[in-house]
């Protein structure tokens, strides 16, 4: 079966994860749809250099922020099918990855039912990348045998069983939580995580401005109060965030010493 990315093939849609933000995190074939594209249809959040990779393509903007969806979910799969029966090439540019809550799996099925021919591009999760970028490990072998992820908002946060996905051991990573992080902090220690679990806030992370903040887990509320953090942020919990705090710290120090006294360490 030939790809989807044959330049013969027409009347297609293409889910294209567009990672964190850094337009050179995207993989070569992120970029190679992006020049087929007629039709780009666009996260809000997708840095601007990432859609000007694109420039032949008519841009629609379906930007969602928290409570305010411009375009709701069903409008957006009727827009994508819409284009697609025109013969466009139409690539759907998400934030992160398409599978890791983009709602790419809805927007795969509404294709599908409707008879359209669909790919998905993988790129790198806002996870991946904002804790390579901090040079926080997810996972360690001292430290961390596993890794969760959740959404701080979906579905409403009293919904979600949380249970025994962060504590001692194991990695928690924490997407859309900046609005509910005292009730998340909440919610964690009522499951019996430690009061002084190490937690980083990780925001705009690969983008200018980008911010690595730690604390401790009963301190999260008001470290994000105190430092005003915005969305996008995620929040990570876990032994691994003091690893990697310590060995920031140890790579500071070493460069301070250096630079008083003139010689490698």
């Amino acid at each position: 079966m030939a790809s989807l990315l044959d330049p013969s093939a027409r009347g297609r849609v293409i889910l294209v994860g567009a990672g964190p933000g850094d337009p050179g995190l995207l993989t070569v074939r992120a970029v190679e749809a992006l020049k087929q594209a007629d039709v780009l249809v666009h996260d809000g959040l997708v840095d601007p250099r990432v859609l000007d990779l694109a420039p032949q393509a008519h841009r629609i903007s379906v930007a969602k922020r928290r409570s305010k969806h411009t375009v709701p979910q069903d409008g957006i799969n009727a827009l994508i099918i819409a284009h697609v029966k025109t013969g466009a090439i139409v690539v759907r540019l998400k934030g992160g990855d398409p599978f890791i809550f983009g709602r790419g799996g809805e927007e795969v099925e509404a294709v599908r039912a409707a008879g359209l021919p669909v790919e998905v591009i993988p790129g790198v999760s806002a996870a991946l990348g904002g804790a390579a970028e901090a040079m926080l490990p997810l996972t360690h072998r001292d430290w961390s045998s596993a890794v969760s992820f959740v959404a701080g908002q979906c579905k409403g946060l009293s919904e979600q069983d949380w249970s025994g996905l962060a504590g001692k051991g194991r990695t928690l990573v924490i997407y859309m939580g900046v609005a509910t992080c005292p009730d998340i902090a909440e919610k964690l220690m009522n499951d019996g995580v430690a009061p002084d679990m190490p937690v980083a806030i990780l925001e705009r992370a690969t983008l200018e401005g980008s911010r690595a903040m730690r604390t401790l887990l009963a301190d999260l509320g008001p470290l994000v109060e105190r430092e005003k953090v915005q969305s996008p942020a995620i929040i990570v919990v876990g032994e691994v965030v003091a690893i990697s705090d310590a060995e920031d710290k140890l790579a500071g120090w070493a460069k301070k010493a250096e630079l008083m006294h003139g010689f490698d360490l």
